[in-house]
């Protein structure tokens, strides 16, 4: 699998910013999220992007090599620092965020990483999310360019919508997003995602979106419901939209949960599951996310995919 975009230093603050405090260290950024919960899970994943000639990009990529994620296609930008992120909690379960990207060399990711990802070993699956087209031109361009190259050699593209406010509005996003669609096997988004990707609203019901995305051609619609689980659309479903409900879990941080269920949903579709294992998996894959602090740092090893089910208090030795 293949993808691509900005991954960040990531700050983690105890409370609220402005009285100071420790930080914690890390990295974060959705596609990398995904790349390393696929190669938790034992898939080959391939990840490319640029981060600045500093320290903070050294991070970034040690962190992801030793995830086993394949950063060969990932850039050094000497003009431009790697972005940054700060966390700042507010309440039990509400965090603030805070970007510093712009002008970052992650924005500044041209198709040079992409044509060489697909002349290299093109994927079985492209993964795109829309935060990369938000960050600028060159990484908009890039992100079309991948998808023209998916399609040349057959590559599965799956996009998740991940729309951000602070990056873009939403008509420029349905701008591009719209235009992405023809191009997209499988598309994930939560609920009120769905109108950013259709040329005009069927109505205000999430079945009815997904029901005219199918006939633009999108092979599956894959609907994140948030604490309500998820639910698939299919034309190969003989009956109807798939449910599945989210997996209980006592939750501390949900930063990250969207990247863990799409990483589950990607992995059990790599194993040649159907619709009903892949959101069975990704269900699993979000509850162990929402179930752990950080964006990727919860997320399961292929034989820990079980752990959930194990009663309270068990020590598992």
């Amino acid at each position: 699998m293949f993808t691509f975009g900005e991954t960040m230093v990531a700050l983690r603050g105890s409370g609220p910013l402005k009285l100071g405090g420790t930080m914690q260290v890390s990295v974060a950024g959705a596609e990398s999220n995904v790349a390393i919960g696929l190669a938790r899970l034992e898939h080959a994943v391939r990840w490319a992007g640029a981060v600045g000639d500093d320290e903070a990009g050294a991070l970034v990529l040690r962190t992801l090599r030793a995830e086993g994620v394949e950063v060969s296609g990932a850039a050094l930008d000497p003009g431009a620092p790697t972005g940054l992120l700060l966390f700042e909690p507010r309440l039990p379960e509400v965090t603030r965020v805070h970007y510093y990207r712009s002008g970052s060399a992650g924005s500044r990711l041209t198709a040079d990483a992409v044509e060489g990802a697909f002349s290299a070993a093109p994927p079985r699956v492209l993964h795109l999310t829309g935060i990369t087209p938000a960050l600028s031109a060159t990484a908009r361009s890039a992100a079309a360019r991948a998808l023209r190259l998916a399609r040349r050699h057959g590559s599965l593209v799956c996009l998740d919508v991940n729309f951000r406010a602070r990056l873009w509005t939403a008509e420029e996003a349905t701008a591009v997003l719209r235009e992405w669609v023809p191009f997209v096997d499988v598309l994930i988004a939560s609920d009120d995602e769905l109108p950013l990707c259709l040329p005009e609203d069927p109505g205000a019901e999430a079945g009815a979106r997904a029901e005219a995305l199918l006939d633009l051609g999108v092979g599956e619609v894959v609907v994140k419901l948030g604490a309500a689980g998820a639910r698939v659309f299919s034309r190969a479903l003989r009956d109807g939209p798939l449910h599945r409900p989210a997996t209980p879990v006592r939750a501390v941080d949900a930063v990250g949960a969207g990247d863990a269920f799409v990483a589950g949903y990607l992995s059990a579709l790599l194993d040649g599951e159907g619709p009903a294992g892949r959101l069975e998996r990704a269900v699993t894959t979000g509850a162990f996310a929402v179930a752990s602090h950080g964006d990727w740092e919860g997320a399961p090893t292929r034989a820990e995919l079980g752990m959930l089910g194990t009663p309270p208090g068990t020590v598992v030795r």
